[in-house]
């Protein structure tokens, strides 16, 4: 039976689970019985329409499903599914304005730094 791995901001929507073990033959089939056992995880995986989020990530065993047969992809027993939500935001504030500094020949202190 497939394992899948629960991602920490969505423990409180899974009973504080770490991973959950689920019957299912593909991907699609593994995380439709998650959210028939968690039911407040289908609105942070999944639209509206039905269609999983594009910020949400599947990997099988470390592969991208994107990359294999995506929800059609085939488990084994023993398998691991991890989703990885993506995190957005940025790193560093906003560069601020440097001025430009030039040096005045003049000999008094009050003219010598132009902005």
């Amino acid at each position: 039976m497939p394992q899948i791995q629960i991602p920490s901001p969505l423990r409180q929507y899974s009973g504080k689970q770490a991973s959950i073990h689920v019957p299912g033959k593909t991907v699609g089939e593994a995380l439709a019985g998650l959210v028939a056992q968690h039911p407040d995880l289908k609105r942070h995986l999944y639209t509206e329409d039905g269609k999983l989020r594009t910020f949400v990530n599947v990997y099988v065993n470390d592969e991208d499903m994107r990359y294999l047969e995506k929800e059609a992809t085939v488990l084994k027993d023993g398998d691991t599914i991890s989703i990885v939500p993506s995190i957005a935001g940025g790193c560093c504030p906003a560069p601020r304005a440097v001025a430009a500094v030039s040096v005045s020949q003049s000999s008094s202190p009050s003219n010598r730094l132009k902005f």
